[in-house]
């Protein structure tokens, strides 16, 4: 199977480690008996179907999520079923992806125009006659 990440890029299901543990937190009986949790792993670092750019900002993106071995591991317990948080941990891995799919864009020196230049020189001008009158008064006037 298939998941779907843009037009162009898809990963294989197979690629996907699931781990299913106790949710901590309030719950009650089903807390510590149901293991709801989801560990979601993927192998950023070996993935073929993800550009050379793409994994490194994906890695980049994944932060502490991301082990010494270059796999993003995602947990999900937001939801009280195993589908549910696994479909949420899918999700969130998804988003993640399509997020390092977009290329930063990048920076053009810009320089300031003529007039701008000239407004705060005048700028600088008026405050320095402003300072320049503020001495103190003669007693001969």
């Amino acid at each position: 199977m298939q998941i779907l990440i843009a037009p162009n890029v898809t990963i294989d299901a197979d690629e996907l480690q699931f781990r299913f543990v106790r949710a901590s937190g309030p719950g009650g009986q089903n807390v510590n008996k149901v293991a709801t949790a989801v560990q979601l792993r993927f192998d950023a670092a070996h993935c073929s179907s993800l550009s050379d750019p793409v994994r490194r900002r994906l890695m980049r993106l994944a932060g502490k999520r991301l082990t010494a071995e270059g796999e993003i591991v995602i947990e999900a317990r937001r939801h009280r079923t195993q589908e549910q948080n696994r479909q949420d941990a899918i999700d969130r891995l998804v988003a993640l992806i399509r997020q390092a799919l977009v290329a930063p864009k990048t920076r053009r020196k810009t320089r300031p125009t003529l007039a701008s230049r000239e407004r705060r020189l005048a700028a600088k001008q008026r405050r320095g006659r402003i300072k320049q009158n503020r001495g103190s008064i003669d007693a001969d006037q």
